[in-house]
């Protein structure tokens, strides 16, 4: 009796750990995890791009705010803004500030704080290449809606001059150097690491 105990006991244990190890299959009231992400894959739009039914704002109010990028683990705005920004108002418009717009209000999508204007790196991850002029040159299939096909800021300093960054423009789908005091288009994004204090 005392060693069946143990052996059950000894399995439970083991499921566990197997459990905490790889919840994959795991899932929450809020839905199941998704697959870490792996910048070294390449998924179809249809299943690479995760519509956020439960991120719900007052321009969603069915749900869908946010887009999670499985190949990245990024959380990017269904709808990026429509205005235009100088560099530094556009990491004021990310970061929720509304002192300095307060006719156009920070990122708030799904009620959330935590936005941030993404790298280079991460926005350009969004270009799909095989996507020809005049674009948006995203995936076909993507689920996002108001993509421009203009430049876009990234939050990526040129180090070579502290006047201008980074932008991916996608119109185009190249990415170049703006100056910071140019109007530009704005996709802000949640999560990742980040680049300089914003």
């Amino acid at each position: 009796m005392k060693h069946t105990f143990l052996c059950t006991l000894a399995l439970m244990v083991v499921a566990l750990v197997g459990f905490a190890a790889n919840p994959a299959g795991a899932t929450t009231a809020a839905g199941p995890y998704y697959a870490n992400p792996s910048w070294d894959q390449q998924l179809p739009a249809s299943t690479r791009f995760v519509v956020l039914s439960n991120w719900i704002d007052a321009a969603h109010p069915l749900g869908g705010a946010a887009v999670l990028d499985r190949e990245t683990g990024l959380v990017w705005e269904q709808s990026p803004s429509t205005s235009t920004f100088i560099w530094e108002d556009a990491q004021f418009h990310c970061n929720g500030v509304d002192v300095i717009f307060p006719d156009r209000p920070g990122v708030r999508a799904g009620n959330r704080l935590g936005w941030r204007l993404p790298t280079l790196q991460e926005l350009s991850s969004l270009v799909d290449l095989s996507v020809s002029a005049p674009g948006p040159t995203l995936p076909s299939g993507h689920p996002f809606s108001n993509v421009q096909s203009n430049f876009y800021w990234s939050a990526t300093t040129y180090a070579a001059g502290a006047g201008g960054a980074w932008d991916v423009n996608f119109g185009g789908g190249f990415v170049n150097i703006g100056d910071k005091s140019l109007d530009g288009d704005v996709w802000c994004v949640r999560g990742g690491q980040g680049v300089d204090p914003q």
